[in-house]
């Protein structure tokens, strides 16, 4: 992609399929790691930046980033560097089965939990981890001034800064979301301003 000197190109990551058969809602606990899938996953998307201009390699602290990091550092030659700002979404369901007839968020107990979605009302507000991520993004993307940074986080951490770049509300049907697994968000910043936001998935065939 051509750049001009003012242009940086922030890009974030999500990381590859999590190995995870009980189908838990994992969150931010520890132990949770690639499939071997997500190991290919990650080695695809890693392979499409060969030749890139990345001068910077991010990560979430989380076992499932940091080993989605690993072809990436191949690749650019860089270390990574774990940064909490990057974190997945805080979440009081975490540890439990979320879907299915087998859920647990049928138990009446948890119910209070899900009075109000659109904050959401079980877990980090929405509007917080926007305002981390930003901020995370504007240190990162001053770092990287006139280059190219990877950055490798989670899916609702990302999708919520793609709805804050289009001006969409928090708030939204997960469903909805355009963020596969090891896929790429682009965010191509003109000084410290976003000027256009790109969105690819070069392990869409694994």
């Amino acid at each position: 992609m051509a750049r001009t000197p003012e242009t940086t190109i922030v890009h974030l990551i999500r990381h590859g399929e999590v190995h995870n058969p009980e189908r838990i809602l994992y969150g931010r606990l520890p132990g949770y790691h690639l499939s071997e899938r997500g190991r290919a996953q990650a080695q695809a998307t890693a392979s499409a930046f060969a030749g890139h201009d990345v001068t910077h390699l991010y990560s979430s602290p989380l076992q499932r980033t940091r080993e989605t990091s690993e072809p990436f550092q191949e690749v650019t030659g860089l270390p990574v560097q774990t940064n909490e700002g990057l974190l997945e979404a805080g979440n009081r369901f975490e540890g439990l089965r979320i879907k299915s007839w087998r859920s647990q968020l049928w138990n009446p107990v948890r119910w209070p939990l899900l009075v109000d979605p659109r904050v959401p009302s079980w877990g980090e507000p929405y509007a917080h981890i926007a305002d981390r991520m930003m901020d995370t993004i504007a240190g990162i993307r001053a770092e990287a001034a006139g280059h190219e940074a990877i950055v490798i986080s989670h899916q609702l951490p990302i999708v919520c800064v793609q709805r804050h770049v289009q001006d969409l509300p928090l708030y939204h049907n997960p469903a909805l979301r355009q963020c596969s697994l090891a896929s790429v968000t682009s965010l191509i910043f003109h000084g410290e301003h976003i000027m256009d936001m790109h969105y690819t998935e070069p392990a869409r065939d694994l």
